[in-house]
C-alpha cells in the first residue's frame, strides 16, 4: 500500500502562537496532529509533548508483538501521562491539555485512534467520510438529538470538549480499524480547518487537486479567507492506486 503524504500548519490570522502540532514518520507509517489549549504556552507544550511521546512509543514498541489496538492505546496513555508529569513540574500550565489523532500504518491493517476534536477523514472518489466522532459536548448533544446539526454548528459550546489528553479523569481513546482502498486520501486536521470551511469544500480541494502538498495549501489558505481564526493543520495521505506512476510526488 504505497503512499504519498505531506504536512502543513499555520498560526491563522488572528493568534500570535501556534499551539498545533504534527508529526510524520518519514517511512510514512505513522501520522499524528494534535491541537493544544491552556493559554499559549501550556498549548503549544501539550501539543508538541503528545506527538513526542506517541513518536516515541511508536518507534520503541512497533517492532514488539502487541497488536496495534494496544500499540496506539499506550501510545496516547503515554502521552497524557507526559503532560500530567509536566503539569506537576509546571503548575502554570496545570489547565495544559491537548487533543490528539493519529493513523498507523502496521502490518496488513491500518488504524487509528483519537481524542478530543482533532478529526480523520477519507476521501472515495467524490464522497467525504469523517471517521472521527467530536469528544466535544455538542457532539453528544447531537448523537441523542438534543440539538440539531445545524444548531450544532454554531452553538457556543461547541469547542467544550468531553476528552483529551492531558487528564487525570481520561476515559476515552476511541481505537478503530481503517478500510482503505487505493485512490483514497486521508485528511488529518485540527478543528482550525474544520471550524472555517465545510466539508463539502474539503472534498472539493482534496478531489480536484492531485498533489498532496499543493492540496494542503489550498485548504489552508481556504480557512484563512474564511476567518483563520485558529490555528491550521492538515496532513494528508494519498493512497496509491495500481494505475499511478512510482515517479509521482507528494
Amino acid at each position: 500500500m504505497k503512499r504519498l503524504f505531506t504536512g502543513l500548519t499555520d498560526v491563522g490570522l488572528l493568534r500570535s502562537v501556534n499551539q498545533d502540532a504534527y508529526c510524520i514518520d518519514a517511512d510514512g507509517r505513522f501520522f499524528i496532529v494534535a491541537d493544544g489549549m491552556g493559554g499559549h504556552a501550556g498549548g503549544q507544550e501539550a501539543s508538541h509533548l503528545a506527538t513526542q511521546a506517541i513518536q516515541a512509543y511508536f518507534l520503541a514498541h512497533w517492532q514488539s508483538s502487541e497488536s496495534s489496538r494496544s500499540l496506539l492505546e499506550g501510545a496516547f496513555l503515554s502521552a497524557n501521562q507526559a503532560i500530567l508529569k509536566d503539569q506537576r513540574s509546571h503548575p502554570e500550565r496545570s489547565d495544559m491539555g491537548t487533543t490528539a489523532v493519529a493513523v498507523i500504518f502496521r502490518d496488513a491493517q491500518p488504524w487509528c485512534a483519537h481524542t478530543g476534536d482533532s478529526r480523520l477523514y477519507r476521501l472515495r472518489g467524490a464522497k467525504l467520510e469523517q471517521l472521527t466522532e467530536d469528544h466535544t459536548w455538542v457532539a453528544r448533544a447531537l448523537k441523542v438529538g438534543e440539538i440539531t446539526a445545524d444548531q450544532a454548528r454554531v452553538h457556543p459550546w461547541r469547542h467544550v470538549l468531553a476528552q483529551c489528553l492531558g487528564r487525570e479523569d481520561l476515559q476515552q481513546i476511541d481505537v478503530q480499524p481503517l478500510s482503505l482502498q487505493g485512490g483514497d486520501r486521508l485528511l488529518l486536521c485540527s478543528d482550525g480547518l474544520t471550524e472555517e470551511v465545510s466539508d463539502q469544500l474539503i472534498a472539493s480541494h482534496l478531489k480536484s487537486i492531485r498533489a498532496c502538498d499543493r492540496a494542503a495549501t489550498a485548504l489552508i489558505d481556504a480557512a484563512k479567507k474564511h476567518g483563520g481564526r485558529d490555528n491550521i493543520t492538515v496532513v494528508i495521505v494519498a493512497i496509491s492506486s495500481s494505475n499511478q506512476q512510482d515517479s509521482e510526488t507528494a
